[in-house]
């Protein structure tokens, strides 16, 4: 990202994680991750937490920083230098982080944004479908409300970050008549 596009905020953002990549992330990890030695990367997301860099775009309530979404991707351009595995692991709560923070209850953002942003709990995408892929509006699960809890039905192939997760963000329809 070009950094006459950021604010000063988001530049020294930028330069913190660019710093963190350098001194936290040592190639001997990386060498066990692409080894598949590690299954999960706790001890990044353990990292993240420590230095305040999940969550940076939520309300400082729940953990995050409150900055903008240009913040949040200029230190995923930095993380992103790291591969796939670590740049997923760390944007995986703006993607689970998001649903709860504009659609969940302040129970369901106490009870699981604010440890997840914290790092104390892990978090996995449900999306992919054996029969249409990674195709959000076009998801076959299906969750119908009983009573006070939902039952849920379908498949799903392909679960980012399934490995120790402690919770789960399931795209489902509600809506069958559309």
């Amino acid at each position: 990202m070009y950094n006459f596009m950021l604010s000063p905020a988001e530049r020294e953002l930028q330069k913190e994680v660019r710093q963190f990549v350098r001194d936290e992330i040592s190639s001997d990890f990386l060498r066990k991750m692409d080894k598949d030695e590690i299954v999960y990367p706790k001890e990044f997301v353990a990292k993240l937490a420590e230095r305040g860099l999940r969550g940076i775009r939520f309300p400082k309530e729940y953990g995050g920083r409150g900055m903008s979404w240009i913040a949040d991707v200029a230190a995923t351009e930095e993380i992103g230098c790291l591969g796939m595995a670590l740049g997923c692991a760390f944007v995986m709560p703006s993607i689970v982080g998001e649903a709860l923070n504009v659609f969940g209850t302040e129970e369901q953002k106490q009870k699981y944004l604010k440890p997840y942003i914290e790092g104390k709990l892990i978090a996995a995408e449900a999306l992919t479908e054996p029969r249409g892929g990674s195709d959000f509006f076009g998801a076959m699960t299906k969750a119908e409300l009983h009573g006070d809890h939902f039952i849920l039905n379908g498949m799903k192939r392909f679960v980012v970050g399934a490995e120790g997760a402690d919770f789960f963000l399931v795209y489902c329809k509600t809506n069958f008549d559309s």
